[in-house]
């Protein structure tokens, strides 16, 4: 047995074989992901910076908007969290009625654009919406709608992980606190305070992706840094080396929200996403059940009303049958490189996940790389892949798909890195363990033991995957080829001159394939499951 297993490789190669690989995926994982992040950094002491651009930041224009920013990203985070850690007390542990319903209605925004989520508020609102007026107008277009908005848009986040966290709570703690205390002192007592880390993690991910945002500020027209960033890279200001200089200040915003994720989690960035207890009694509201559920029907229903009237405003004004007009090779662009991305993303996600889960060494380096790359302000990288690889040497790939495709993998190579951690972590390490000491490889054990083992969570962690770079808009807006744009940015460009009809049907559109792509997926998991 130990020479059938193990007689393709010397025992010396087998003893290389494991830092190697790892070694050589990790070196991949780092240069996809750190190079765009420096190479502002490295443009800027190279030289491609004038006098000029280097007296921007000696002014207090620059800065006084990055500050504006920062405190209106902390302002979507609170009212995130706040909604979010309601919901996801409510509909994660309580008999709240169409609970389950609730859970994947309310969960779904947040897996589109929030400039779509942002156009749908428009129809509403705006001064010819269906309920709008001068007064909601101004609301809108204003830095409270642009919190309003990106604050429900967001909160899903802090929702999900909320109840991801309270399913992972010791059901003996629960049921203890239960027999002294009503489900009220429970819940706030015992279950709030056992996912705080939890809340902060989806805090730390909300404020990330809200100051990154770009297509909702500009389309209300509020000034923030990151728009500032890209008018100097397709705006009337177009100044690359600018562009370059005002990235600078994001290196440590992102450094610092890296910080505060592994202060936070001390050491256990995977423990809050974990499913190990699931079921369990709901808590029961008694007499606040029937206003607590009218609440949460109601927040959901906040939820996906934009949706409805994109769908009003398409089928009134015939935007449906514009379509091929005007979608052109959009939709092929965004499925072609999300695909693309998202099967990267599990190749890399399954060595470096596999290398967390078993806490080998390097592996907690390579997290933090990613997750750097994920909070890291959008504009920083888009910047930052300009700077690396628009240059004639490397012009097959700036000028292709594959540029796309690059800042996919390194934004959301955390995504599978995560996904396959979690699900790695959570199966018995002693068959490995059995397998190596019949002689198996590496590379055997990953291939024939743990990837096998691990076949769904493959499959969901591409469907989520891609869904991330099917929503993506504020990475790829900064660096698309002409006539290769994804969805999101062919949408946001003809936001400004095209018939509104058809930037909402185009809208809806991408809201039908993200529910196509993760009402299959769901159904090929769960008809999986059930075998």
């Amino acid at each position: 047995m130990a020479s059938k297993m193990g007689r393709d490789v010397s025992p010396r190669a087998r003893r290389w074989e494991q830092p190697v690989v790892i070694g050589a995926v990790g070196a991949v994982f780092c240069a996809v992901v750190l190079l765009p992040l420096l190479a502002p950094m490295l443009a800027v002491v190279g030289g491609a910076l004038r006098p000029e651009s280097a007296r921007s930041l000696a002014t207090p224009g620059p800065w006084l908007l990055l500050v504006r920013s920062l405190l209106l990203a902390a302002a979507v985070t609170l009212v995130a969290v706040a909604l979010g850690t309601l919901l996801g007390v409510l509909l994660g542990r309580t008999d709240v009625v169409g609970r389950r319903v609730l859970l994947l209605v309310h969960a779904f925004p947040m897996f589109l654009p929030p400039f779509l989520l942002g156009l749908g508020w428009f129809t509403i609102f705006g001064r010819q919406g269906l309920a709008g007026g001068e007064a909601t107008a101004r609301f809108l277009f204003h830095e409270s709608g642009h919190v309003a908005i990106l604050g429900l848009a967001f909160a899903p986040i802090v929702f999900t992980l909320t109840a991801l966290g309270l399913w992972n709570v010791d059901p003996g703690l629960e049921e203890a606190a239960r027999v002294v205390a009503r489900p009220f002192r429970v819940a706030t007592n015992i279950l709030l305070p056992a996912v705080r880390p939890t809340i902060g993690l989806g805090a730390i991910l909300v404020f990330a992706l809200a100051f990154s945002e770009l297509g909702v500020p500009m389309f209300l027209r509020v000034r923030v840094y990151p728009a500032a960033v890209f008018s100097r890279l397709g705006g009337i200001d177009y100044d690359p080396a600018d562009a370059f200089l005002l990235a600078l200040p994001l290196v440590p915003i992102a450094a610092l929200l890296l910080g505060a994720e592994r202060r936070l989690l001390r050491g256990r960035p995977f423990d809050v996403l974990g499913l190990r207890h699931r079921g369990r009694e709901a808590l029961p509201l008694g007499r606040w059940r029937w206003p607590a559920s009218l609440a949460c029907w109601a927040l959901t229903v906040a939820a996906v009303a934009p949706l409805l009237a994109l769908a009003l405003r398409a089928y009134r004004g015939g935007g449906f049958s514009e379509i091929d007009r005007w979608i052109g090779g959009s939709l092929f662009n965004s499925l072609l490189s999300a695909g693309m991305a998202a099967t990267a993303i599990v190749v890399l996600g399954a060595v470096v996940g596999h290398a967390c889960a078993r806490s080998l060494p390097g592996s907690r380096l390579l997290d933090a790389v990613g997750l750097l790359a994920f909070v890291a302000p959008a504009v920083l990288f888009g910047v930052g892949l300009i700077a690396l690889w628009n240059r004639p040497e490397t012009r097959f790939v700036y000028g292709g798909i594959g540029i796309i495709v690059l800042g996919y993998i390194a934004r959301y190579g955390i995504v599978g890195v995560r996904s396959l951690t979690v699900a790695i972590s959570q199966s018995p390490v002693s068959l490995e363990q059995a397998a190596e000491a019949f002689g198996a490889g590496y590379l055997r054990r990953l291939l024939a033991i743990v990837l096998p083992m691990h076949g769904r969570a493959l499959v969901a962690t591409w469907l989520l995957a891609a869904v991330f770079c099917l929503r993506d808009l504020e990475t790829a807006v900064l660096y698309y080829p002409p006539g290769l744009e994804p969805l999101t940015v062919r949408i946001f460009t003809l936001e400004a001159n095209g018939p509104e009809p058809v930037v909402a049907a185009l809208a809806l559109v991408h809201v039908l394939v993200t529910a196509v792509v993760l009402a299959a997926g769901g159904l090929w998991l769960g008809g999986r499951g059930s075998r």
